[in-house]
């Protein structure tokens, strides 16, 4: 997979692209990833990617231009199966979207900044529209980390053990049930017992009623 990341902080992507699963995946070789600074495309001598927008309202504007140029570059060299624009009116990020991007072979994320993206730049190019959440980040890139993160661990390679993988919060529509490690008890709080007995039918039973009871407790939407 290669995923191309366009921002006007590209300083803001270096450490959560390079550390942890993510590195691994590009040591790997199962994913690229470049990041393109959208300064670089633009023809003002002052590096200036934004104006004030039409209208009046407060806040700066994205301009097309350099936004333009940049696409019609990465258009020119390969297919992309999606070109994504990270945005709080976009559609409601999850797991289900983060699997489906991970089936791809070529992504571009756009990330938002200012008051917004020209909306010529959205009808041309954008196939995508992605929020992370009902709330408003200064810009798109840490939206774009947590979409290049989500999707990059479940890449089939990645994650050393893949089963772990398919049993994370959100796979089936449950929250996960609890888990725990050793000692077997800690500060007067014990393991479970069904989880020390070694059956497995018995624990899968029990992880399915914990998953179902935390889903009902913490996140009663997704039950419907």
């Amino acid at each position: 997979m290669r995923i191309d990341i366009l921002t006007v902080l590209p300083e803001l992507l270096t450490s959560p692209l390079s550390e942890s699963i993510v590195k691994r995946a590009k040591e790997k070789g199962l994913v690229e990833i470049v990041v393109h600074n959208i300064r670089d495309y633009t023809t003002d001598k002052h590096r200036q990617v934004d104006d004030y927008p039409f209208g009046g309202e407060a806040g700066m504007v994205l301009k097309p231009e350099p936004v333009a140029r940049l696409m019609d570059e990465l258009l020119s060299e390969r297919r992309y199966d999606e070109v994504i624009y990270t945005s709080p009116d976009g559609m409601r990020y999850d797991q289900r979207e983060a699997n489906r991007l991970s089936l791809l072979g070529n992504i571009i994320v756009l990330c938002g900044h200012y008051k917004g993206l020209d909306q010529r730049i959205r009808d041309l190019y954008i196939t995508r529209e992605i929020s992370i959440g009902d709330y408003v980040l200064t810009g798109g890139e840490l939206a774009a980390a947590v979409i290049v993160d989500s999707v990059v661990r479940i890449i089939p390679g990645v994650i050393g053990d893949e089963a772990s993988a398919l049993t994370d919060c959100f796979q089936d529509g449950l929250l996960a049930p609890p888990v725990y490690t050793r000692p077997a008890e800690f500060r007067g709080l014990r393991v479970p017992n069904v989880l020390l007995g070694g059956n497995p039918a018995l624990i899968g039973e029990w992880q399915q009623e914990q998953a179902e009871q935390k889903t009902a407790r913490l996140r009663p939407d997704l039950l419907k």
